[in-house]
């Protein structure tokens, strides 16, 4: 993934000028709520960026946090945003196709990084690192443009998934929980649809 192209986004343009921004992490926070998962579950937020799914799980007492996204700007705006609470968190600076750790979690959520690696060698590395890090019985929530979304995304290409190509994609170490479409309005009041899957680590 290209470090240069986010690092000039996130340098450069605020939340309300980037279209994947939104008020509150509802679909993800409702998700995870659902699961019942004690606080101390470990959760990790791939290319959480300057998103609020942290503020979010911060409020809700979840003790074991981590952050990863590719920008170190990113990151440096949510730090900033939480304050004192940013201690609490795990950052870390990282592609996700190249990420290692000897942590694994709960939890794994993405929302809108899988849909940018759109060679068949970032796949099979992200789907490497997805089932090895997401504990057995594990929770992994994913969310792609649809098949109804758009084809570009901050300038750059993506890879549009149908609910059967990510089960398809993710079923050889995880078995589908549930699939649903949710429709993003975007800080231009624009339109875009997503295809979320939640997974269960086989």
């Amino acid at each position: 993934m290209n470090v240069d192209h986010w690092q000039h986004i996130y340098d450069t343009k605020n939340d309300d000028q980037v279209s994947w921004t939104e008020p509150y992490p509802r679909i993800a926070i409702d998700y995870i709520t659902s699961l019942d998962l004690p606080l101390t579950a470990n959760i990790i937020d791939v290319g959480g960026g300057t998103g609020k799914f942290v503020d979010a799980l911060l409020d809700l007492g979840f003790a074991n946090i981590t952050v990863l996204d590719i920008s170190e700007a990113a990151l440096a705006k949510s730090k900033a945003r939480i304050g004192d609470r940013a201690s609490m968190v795990t950052w870390v600076v990282a592609d996700i196709t190249t990420f290692s750790t000897d942590n694994t979690y709960d939890f794994w959520y993405d929302r809108a990084v899988f849909h940018f690696l759109t060679e068949e060698k970032q796949i099979f590395s992200y789907m490497e690192r997805v089932s090895n890090y997401v504990k057995p019985a594990g929770n992994f929530l994913l969310g792609t443009f649809s098949k109804n979304g758009p084809l570009k995304c901050s300038g750059l290409e993506i890879r549009q998934y149908s609910a059967e190509e990510l089960l398809e994609t993710f079923s050889p170490t995880f078995e589908l929980a549930k699939c649903f479409k949710h429709i993003h309005t975007t800080p231009f009041d624009t339109a875009q649809e997503f295809q979320f899957c939640g997974f269960i680590k086989k």
